[in-house]
C-alpha cells in the first residue's frame, strides 16, 4: 500500500498498524505530507471548526527533585533560577486571568517537595472557591495514587502528564530513577479517576528512531488521552544534552497530523513545551 493510501486509511479508520506507521513516518514525500497536513486540517475544522480555547498557564515553581537529562530546571542544573509562588501569588494570579476571560488555570511546577499534597489540595480549594466557573489543571509530576485521588476530590478537574517517549530503553536513559512502566501507570490512574488527562512526548530526542515514534503514536491510541502535547527537542545549555540537535518542527507537524486523524476529538495545544524547558509533567 502506497502512503496516500495509508493516508485515506488512516482517515477512514482513524488507526494504522505499527508496520503501516513507520513506513508512512520513514517514506513520506513532501507532497504526501502536504495531502496529510491538508486532512488533518479538514478533521480539525469538522471537529472544532474555528474555536480556539485558551488556557491561564501558571508556573508555580522551578524547584525539581528529578535530574531528567533534558530538562533545564533539573536538580543538577545549578545555575537554575529557583523560585517558588505562594498560594496568595497563585490567586491573585488566577484574579488576574479571570478578569481576561480565562476559565482554565493550569497550574504547572517541578516535582517539588515545598507543595505537599495538603498545600495543593488547599490551593485547588481556593481557586474553585473563588472561580466555581473555572477549571483547574494540574501538571506536577508523577505522584501516588492516593494523592491524585486527593486532588480529584478537591476539584481539579485535568491532569497533563506528558509520557515523553514511549520506549522502554529510551524513557530510562533520558530519566535517572524514573521508568517508563510508572510513568504508563500514573496516566492509566488519571485517567481510571476520571480526570481529564494529558500525554505527549518530544520529537528528535537524542538517540530517537521511528520505531520509537510509532511507539509513541500506538500508546496514545491506547490511551485516547483528552490532551496530546507535542514539542521538538530543544537542547538546553546546562544539560548533559546541550551539544546535540534540536528536533525538527517538520517533524512535529507530522506527529501531530497523524495524531489528529487518529484521535480527531483530542485537544492538540498550540504551543508547544519545548526541550529548554521542564517537559517532565505536560
Amino acid at each position: 500500500m502506497n502512503n496516500i493510501d495509508l493516508i485515506g486509511k488512516l482517515h477512514r479508520d482513524k488507526r494504522l498498524n505499527g508496520s503501516e506507521l513507520l513506513q508512512l513516518i520513514s517514506t513520506i514525500s513532501n507532497d504526501e505530507m502536504l495531502h496529510l497536513n491538508k486532512i488533518a486540517r479538514y478533521v480539525l475544522h469538522s471537529t472544532y471548526g474555528n474555536r480556539v480555547f485558551l488556557r491561564g498557564l501558571i508556573e508555580i515553581s522551578s524547584y525539581c527533585k528529578q535530574n531528567c537529562l533534558y530538562c533545564g530546571l533539573r536538580a543538577g542544573n545549578k545555575n537554575a533560577q529557583r523560585y517558588r509562588l505562594t498560594p496568595e501569588q497563585i490567586l491573585a494570579i488566577c484574579d488576574s486571568g479571570y478578569s481576561l476571560g480565562l476559565r482554565t488555570f493550569v497550574l504547572q511546577g517541578g516535582e517539588d517537595g515545598y507543595f505537599t499534597d495538603d498545600l495543593m489540595v488547599e490551593i485547588i480549594r481556593m481557586i474553585k472557591d473563588k472561580f466555581p466557573d473555572c477549571a483547574v489543571t494540574l501538571s506536577i509530576g508523577e505522584k501516588a495514587k492516593e494523592s491524585y485521588l486527593r486532588f480529584y476530590y478537591a476539584g481539579a478537574n485535568r491532569y497533563l502528564l506528558r509520557h515523553e517517549t514511549a520506549s522502554e530503553e529510551l524513557y530510562s536513559s533520558l530519566h535517572p530513577n524514573l521508568t517508563f512502566k510508572s510513568r504508563r501507570q500514573c496516566l492509566m490512574n488519571l485517567k481510571e479517576i476520571g480526570f481529564q488527562a494529558g500525554a505527549g512526548f518530544m520529537v528528535g530526542l537524542p538517540g530517537q528512531t521511528d520505531e520509537d515514534l510509532v511507539k509513541d503514536i500506538l500508546f496514545l491510541k491506547e490511551l485516547s488521552p483528552h490532551m496530546i502535547g507535542i514539542g521538538p527537542f530543544v537542547p538546553h545549555g546546562n544539560t548533559p544534552l546541550a551539544s546535540y540537535s534540536a528536533g525538527s518542527v517538520e517533524r512535529v507537524t507530522l506527529m501531530l497530523s497523524i495524531l489528529r486523524l487518529m484521535l480527531p476529538d483530542a485537544l492538540l495545544p498550540a504551543t508547544t513545551a519545548l526541550g529548554a524547558v521542564d517537559n517532565s509533567h505536560g
